[in-house]
């Protein structure tokens, strides 16, 4: 897709850890070589996902440089700035810019619930701290309490920055409107309705199963472009038991870094409290729907 600097399989990255819950860097390396192995053209570094609710911000910028030092000249990196506190958030937009960026990820500010029209003034004041920087928005009302209006997203729109929607809302006929009124490009944010997005005009995807399944889901996004949708539901419904085992027996965070250690890509499964790994049946259940997909 022509004028995309985002990427299409996009996956938001673990952020491996040691034991000692430190930040393994040569670990994100590591993982950040093997998702751009492994067809992925865009990455998501310091996203929930990545645990950045309890990471630092010198530890979110010395991610960002690390994932573009590994893999910055293969794959677009997009850095998720993003926070309830505007100031903070426009900070972090220059210091992940100046650290090699190439696009940035802007969350609903979460827990303040802030007014539509304060959402959109939140987005410019980010995107202007960015410079040029290409801006995602991320929408998930299930975290932050609080969705993008369709006016709010229109309205956003015409920030020259804002280039493209993580839609988790699953507002299906709202994202199709959007698609059509705008030229906005469009992401599934959700694994579970991947195939529902692009069927209906996404781009891609900002995955967390794609730890495991870029390669399937890069298939999957090429198949729907050139109309072989028996071939996108194949692929959909050989992901589906693995969705199930990342997404929903456990918090996905916890399931990718399991996944990502049982596959030797990463050295310890390790997260930062509130988040630990769950008992051996989770594991059991996600050990079983890789080896069902062929993917372990």
């Amino acid at each position: 897709m022509t004028d995309n600097p985002f990427g299409r399989m996009i996956t938001a990255m673990v952020t491996p850890m040691h034991e000692d819950g430190t930040i393994d860097f040569d670990g994100l390396k590591r993982l950040a070589v093997h998702l751009a192995d492994h067809g992925h053209d865009g990455l998501l570094v310091n996203g929930t996902t990545g645990e950045s609710p309890t990471t630092t911000d010198e530890e979110d910028y010395a991610a960002v440089a690390a994932v573009v030092e590994a893999v910055g000249d293969r794959v677009q990196v997009i850095a998720g700035c993003g926070t309830n506190d505007t100031e903070h958030s426009a900070r972090a937009a220059g210091e992940m810019v100046a650290r090699g960026a190439d696009a940035l990820l802007v969350v609903t500010p979460y827990y303040n619930k802030p007014p539509q029209d304060c959402i959109v003034e939140h987005i410019r004041i980010v995107a202007e701290a960015g410079g040029d920087t290409p801006i995602m928005l991320y929408d998930i009302p299930g975290r932050t309490g609080t969705a993008l209006a369709t006016e709010t997203i229109r309205a956003a729109a015409q920030i020259p920055q804002v280039r493209a929607v993580k839609d988790a809302k699953g507002d299906f006929f709202e994202a199709a409107r959007l698609m059509a009124e705008t030229d906005l490009l469009w992401f599934s944010g959700d694994d579970v309705v991947n195939l529902a997005h692009l069927a209906q005009g996404a781009v891609g995807m900002v995955s967390v199963v794609g730890h495991v399944g870029g390669e399937l889901y890069s298939e999957m996004i090429a198949a729907v472009d050139r109309g072989d949708l028996a071939r996108a539901r194949e692929i959909n419904t050989t992901m589906i038991p693995v969705v199930d085992a990342i997404m929903h027996t456990s918090q996905g965070a916890i399931q990718a870094k399991a996944a990502m250690k049982m596959l030797g890509i990463i050295a310890a499964d390790t997260l930062r409290m509130p988040l630990r790994q769950g008992p051996a049946e989770h594991q059991e259940k996600l050990r079983a729907a890789l080896v069902g997909a062929g993917l372990l």
